[in-house]
């Protein structure tokens, strides 16, 4: 079957508030940067578009109805994907795979900051038995389920406020406007949201939108001589009974991992890729992905103490500075991780360039309380 690269890709500045624009225009401004990249005519060439989203967060049902017109989607097939943008993705590899697809478009968003009842869609989208009436603030369940990490993977607090700085530091250099330099003074300093979760182990909301677009082997060599190839993907759903998987590692994005690896030819990830962006929706979760992942070279604490994960590291992490340092854009979190690891494989990185990359991980898992999970292989 045909192999399939990415060939383009666009996003706008991800920020805390976006009122001089719509969700439309996101997506519009978003989508015109990935075809330009791409350099295709969306109406005339492109055969697919998905957009990655879910209704609660539009406030609106059956939302691809309002995807077609800014993505040059009109009498075309469209579709949604309920998951974060990098289900997306998988969903246009697949359909490519198919040999009925040469080139698909893939879209992410969030407009957050409009959103006046976040908290209670958290709160919606417990279970309406034995968790929501007990539970007010999510974040509850992201502090239940880091004291659980902590405990069975050895995580401290020092492991965690070192990812915080190092991942603040590289979205300095990447231009965020949440970025800061952190020191242990003012991280000690953080007030609890839910012990042991502090304000600073949580990733900030932003607004913002990327835009992917993926073609067949043929197609892609048709419109540039540097393609990024996906080389392996995998995707696995944990159970969401929380009080059973709060005491448990996430075995699916394992799963999901060893999937991709497989499917890349990978043995040995630590060796064998040059860096990765996983998640890190909360300070936590970036320990937690790396132990999932085979990414922790047998001793997660002595990777993180002696910088392995660091920008100069061995095996950097996180090198746009994750959603600690840009923060978090709901189903486009996994485009934003994408979008930084492409930059990375063109040398298009800037002041965070690495040194000749080839292969890269990107890995994601879905906001509280899913268990979704989605990773990729990339190479050049």
């Amino acid at each position: 079957m045909t192999r399939v690269a990415l060939v383009g890709i666009g996003s706008t500045q991800f920020r805390p508030e976006t009122p001089q624009k719509n969700f439309k225009e996101l997506m519009y401004e978003a989508a015109s940067r990935a075809y330009i990249d791409a350099g295709i005519d969306p109406r005339k060439e492109l055969d697919c578009i998905i957009t990655a989203s879910e209704d609660l967060w539009e406030g609106v049902a059956i939302f691809d109805e309002y995807v077609p017109d800014q993505l040059g989607g009109v009498l075309k097939s469209v579709f949604t994907v309920g998951g974060d943008g990098l289900h997306g993705i998988i969903h246009a590899y697949m359909l490519i795979k198919t040999g009925y697809f040469d080139l698909v478009a893939v879209e992410a968003h969030s407009k957050v900051s409009e959103i006046e009842t976040l908290q209670k869609i958290y709160h919606f989208a417990m279970d309406p038995w034995y968790v929501r009436p007990v539970v007010d603030n999510p974040y509850v369940l992201a502090a239940l389920e880091m004291m659980n990490m902590m405990r069975l993977l050895d995580i401290t607090f020092d492991m965690l406020d070192m990812t915080i700085m190092k991942n603040h530091l590289n979205a300095v250099e990447w231009g965020s406007p949440y970025a800061r330099i952190y020191d242990y003074d003012n991280l000690e300093s953080s007030e609890y949201v839910a012990q042991p979760l502090r304000e600073v182990d949580i990733a900030p909301h932003v607004d913002g939108a990327t835009v992917a677009v993926l073609a067949s082997e043929e197609k892609a060599k048709e419109l540039t001589d540097d393609p990024i190839w996906i080389e392996g993907v995998g995707w696995a759903t944990q159970g969401g009974r929380v009080e059973r998987t709060l005491h448990n590692l996430p075995t699916a994005l394992n799963t999901a991992g060893n999937m991709a690896y497989v499917m890349a030819g990978i043995e040995n990830p630590m060796a064998e890729l040059d860096f990765a962006e996983v998640d890190d929706r909360f300070s936590f979760r970036e320990l937690v992905s790396l132990a999932m992942l085979r990414l922790d070279g047998g001793d997660l604490m002595e990777m993180v103490v002696n910088g392995v994960y660091t920008l100069d590291g061995d095996f950097p992490v996180n090198t746009g500075g994750g959603f600690l340092g840009n923060g978090y854009p709901l189903e486009a979190g996994g485009m934003m991780k994408l979008l930084h690891a492409v930059k990375q494989l063109r040398g298009e990185a800037g002041f965070n360039q690495l040194d000749d990359p080839e292969k890269a991980l990107v890995a994601i898992r879905r906001e509280v309380p899913s268990n979704s999970y989605a990773v990729l292989v990339l190479g050049r």
